[in-house]
C-alpha cells in the first residue's frame, strides 16, 4: 500500500476522524461507517478515512483480522452524489490526503489481511465495493442489495468489475443493466454473500469467524493475501473504469439523470 507511509498511519489514536469509527481489540480492528444520516454514502473524506485505516491495518503486524460495518439501516448507499456533483460539506477529520490518486475498488486487495463485512443494512450501488472487496460477508436476512445506477443515468463500471470476482459474469451485466433488487438468499446463492444469519445472530456469527481466523497463522494469510492481490485487475484497469463513469456522469442523460434523482421524479432519457 503507497498511499500513506508506517509513519503517516502510527498515530491513528491521535486523529479525528468524521465519518469512521476505529476500534481496536485482540488483534481486531473494527471500523464502522459513521454516516447514517447520509444512509453512509461515500463522501470523499469518508473513503478517504477508510484508506488510512486500512493502511494502518496492513502496516500494524498486531492486526490480524479486520471487521467493517455501519450504523444506520442502510449499510452504504454508494457514492454521495452532491459530493460527485462538487458539494463538499466541511468536516473536522484531521486524516491527512493520500498521495495518489485513491480507487477504493483497490483499497481491500491491498490490505493483506482477512476483511470481514457484517451488514445489518441495505446496500446499493458503490456500497459492493465493501462486499466485493472483503473476504468474508456476513448479512442478516432482510436486508436488501441494489444496483440503480442505470436508473440514474450512470454506469456501475468499477462496481461491475469488482462483482465479476465473486459472482458469474451473466448475472452481474444482468443486474448492471436491469438494475433490480436482490435478496440476501439470491447473493448467498451467487457467491456475494458468504453466510446469511437473523440479525440477533450476526455478531455471534462474526465473532465466531473471528475465532477460526485467529487460530491460524497471521503470517501464512498474510502471504497468502499478497499472493491473491498480485493476481488481480491493475490499477491502471481501475482508472479506467472511474474514467468511464466520469464521461457517462457528462452525458445529457447522466446530468438528466442525477437531475431526476434529486428532484425525486423520472428521467427523460435522449440516449445522449
Amino acid at each position: 500500500m503507497q498511499l500513506y507511509t508506517p509513519e503517516q498511519v502510527a498515530n491513528i489514536q491521535d486523529q479525528t476522524f468524521a465519518y469512521l469509527e476505529v476500534a481496536e481489540k485482540d488483534h481486531v480492528l473494527r471500523l464502522t461507517l459513521d454516516r447514517a444520516e447520509k444512509k453512509n454514502a461515500l463522501h470523499p473524506q469518508l473513503v478517504n478515512e477508510i484508506a488510512y485505516a486500512l493502511h494502518y491495518a496492513h502496516f500494524e503486524k498486531s492486526i490480524w483480522v479486520i471487521v467493517i460495518q455501519a450504523k444506520g439501516n442502510v449499510f452504504c448507499a454508494g457514492a454521495d452524489l452532491k459530493a460527485m456533483a462538487g458539494m463538499i460539506e466541511p468536516n473536522n477529520s484531521t486524516i491527512p490526503q493520500p498521495t495518489g490518486e485513491l480507487l477504493i475498488g483497490e483499497l481491500f486487495n491491498k490490505v493483506h489481511k482477512p476483511t470481514i463485512a457484517k451488514v445489518t443494512g441495505d446496500v446499493y450501488a458503490g456500497g459492493f465495493f465493501f462486499l466485493a472487496g472483503c473476504n468474508i460477508v456476513v448479512a442478516q436476512d432482510d436486508v436488501k442489495f441494489g444496483l440503480p445506477e442505470v436508473k440514474r443515468g450512470i454506469y456501475p463500471f468499477q462496481v461491475m468489475a469488482a462483482l465479476l470476482k465473486v459472482m458469474p459474469a451473466r448475472k452481474v451485466v444482468d443486474w448492471c443493466i436491469r438494475g433490480y433488487n436482490l435478496s440476501v438468499q439470491e447473493a448467498l446463492r451467487y457467491g456475494l454473500v458468504t453466510e446469511m444469519t437473523e440479525a440477533t445472530a450476526i455478531e455471534e456469527a462474526v465473532q465466531k469467524i473471528i475465532a477460526e481466523l485467529k487460530q491460524n497463522s497471521p503470517s501464512a494469510i498474510r502471504y497468502g493475501l499478497a499472493a491473491y492481490d498480485h493476481i488481480q485487475p491493475s490499477a491502471a484497469e481501475h482508472k479506467y473504469l472511474f474514467d468511464m463513469l466520469q464521461k457517462t456522469i457528462k452525458t445529457k442523460d447522466g446530468q438528466e439523470g442525477l437531475r431526476a434523482f434529486r428532484e425525486k421524479r423520472k428521467a427523460n432519457w435522449v440516449g445522449e
